[in-house]
Parts: C-alpha cells; structure tokens; sequence
C-alpha cells in the first residue's frame, strides 16, 4: 500500500507543482472576468450592495466602471500580465468589498454580531480567500534586480557601440 502512494505521489506532487499556481491565477482571472461582466452588463446581483455601500458615488457609472476594472484584473491574471500592478488593483479592489463591514455593518451582521454573518456578509468574507490566492500568485512574482533598469542600458549601450 505504501509503495502505491509512493507511486502517486510521485506523479501527482511535481504535476500540482507545476499546474497550481496557473490554474489558480488563471481562475481567480475568470471570477474577475465574469463579475466584472455582470456589472457592466447591468445583470449583477450584487448592484444595491455596491450602491448602498460607495453611497457617495452615483452608482450608475460606477458600478459598471468597477466591472471595468475587474475585467481588467481578471485579463491580467488570465495572462500574467502586468502582475505588479494587476495584483495592486487586485488588493484595492478587495479592501474596498470590506468597506460593507464598515459603512453598513447592519447588512452584513444578523442582529449586530459580527459572528453571525448575513447572505451578503458571507459573500464579502469570502473575499479572504480570494485575497490569499491573489497573494500567493504575488508570491510568485519574480523581484527586480537593482539596477536592472541601468543594467539593460548600459548592456544597449555596448550593443550600440560594438555595432559601430
């Protein structure tokens, strides 16, 4: 039995070592995408909410400009593009869904008790996990070098030269 496991594992841990960090990314891409298409479509269920909770904006406009900015996310994390600033209006994005507990504590608590969760709270605290995944594919994110910028220069700068 152990020498079966063994054979799995040793197929199935380097295949989600290679496969889990995309399939997450890309996911987390596809949830952006299609919430951010039921807002611009003018179908989300979650329209009243984001009104009542950004009560200071008219949320005529910025409903569907909030969909914008997550179909942008999600295309970014679909693609791997731009991850940085992606992963940044990401984070944003999802302070800003914790603004409900905040602005109106009433929707999102059964009775003021921030244990017991409403329907819209439940969806909002939900947003922990999104959060985790969202940093876990930060976490993946290769830093910069210093001086990579005037490396690549100076690197243009010989090519430039040894041309000549």
């Amino acid at each position: 039995m152990r020498s079966l496991i063994a054979r799995i594992d040793s197929v199935l841990i380097p295949w989600l070592r290679r496969w889990s960090l995309p399939v997450l990314r890309v996911s987390l891409g596809v949830v952006f995408v299609w919430f951010g298409a039921l807002k611009v479509f003018g179908v989300t269920p979650v329209f009243d909410l984001v009104a009542s909770t950004v009560y200071w904006v008219d949320p005529d406009w910025f409903v569907p400009a909030l969909g914008v900015a997550e179909i942008l996310i999600g295309i970014g994390l679909v693609g791997g593009w731009l991850l940085r600033w992606v992963l940044l209006a990401f984070v944003a994005q999802m302070v800003g869904t914790a603004l409900v507990f905040v602005t109106l504590p009433e929707v999102a608590f059964q009775e003021g008790n921030p244990l017991k969760l409403t329907v819209e709270g439940e969806f909002v605290i939900k947003n922990l996990v999104l959060l985790a995944a969202g940093l876990v594919v930060g976490a993946t994110i290769e830093p910069r070098r210093a001086g990579s910028q005037e490396s690549r220069a100076k690197r243009q700068e010989t090519r430039v030269t040894l041309e000549s």
